[in-house]
């Protein structure tokens, strides 16, 4: 016998920001939602999740070791962004709610995060141009910041108040009507070889 009654639903993106943890599996109400392992820096885009106290389980894909458990309640109609951070020793999950509206006509909006465990305090810049966001550590982020759309942009992130440049995202597309989440990730003692030094990259939220 079917039913008219809809299960209430929200949506979640998961973003691994924890640079030194193994490629990782994500359970909700313990089913799994990562087909795939999911390595430091990709993001699992947004998907349907029911509203309401939630259990959230990872771990390790390859030992199915438990690395972190948390329950979480999210309300119907809303819409999430989850970053794994810290290290591996100290797993934490970051929790961010997503207002997502269409930009003004000729725009995008742009929203930065710090996940960078270890990283002093950083200004979000348009490099020879703007601070779009100020002094935000870590877990700090901002609301979503109008830009001008079908432009380049040459972004850095700079030490808190000063022109120290910690790391860059250069020569991206910012799309009008599209809506961005910038995050800004690694170890302040990381290393290319290691892949995990300070750097930056993107998600689209939405576009419109």
């Amino acid at each position: 016998m079917s039913s008219n009654i809809s299960t209430p639903q929200a949506a979640l993106s998961f973003i691994q920001a924890c640079p030194d943890e193994a490629p990782l599996d994500l359970f909700i109400n313990n089913v799994k939602i990562s087909q795939m392992p999911i390595s430091y820096g990709e993001s699992s885009g947004y998907f349907a999740i029911k509203a309401g106290r939630t259990a959230l389980t990872f771990f390790n894909d390859a030992t199915v070791k438990q690395i972190l458990s948390d329950t979480v309640s999210f309300n119907e109609n809303t819409i999430h962004t989850m970053f794994l951070t810290n290290t591996v020793s100290l797993p934490q999950v970051v929790l961010l709610t997503d207002t997502v509206v269409a930009p003004p006509g000729g725009d995008a909006s742009v929203r930065f995060v710090d996940v960078s465990a270890d990283a002093p305090a950083v200004d979000f810049v348009v490099k020879g141009g703007a601070t779009l966001v100020s002094n935000r550590s870590f877990k700090g982020y901002s609301t979503f910041v109008p830009i001008p759309g079908n432009v380049f942009y040459n972004f850095e992130i700079h030490k808190a108040g000063t022109s120290t440049v910690l790391a860059t995202l250069s020569n991206v597309k910012v799309n009008a009507g599209f809506v961005y989440t910038i995050w800004f990730h690694g170890l302040a003692n990381g290393t290319t070889a290691n892949g995990d030094e300070l750097s930056a990259d993107f998600m689209i939220n939405a576009s419109f």
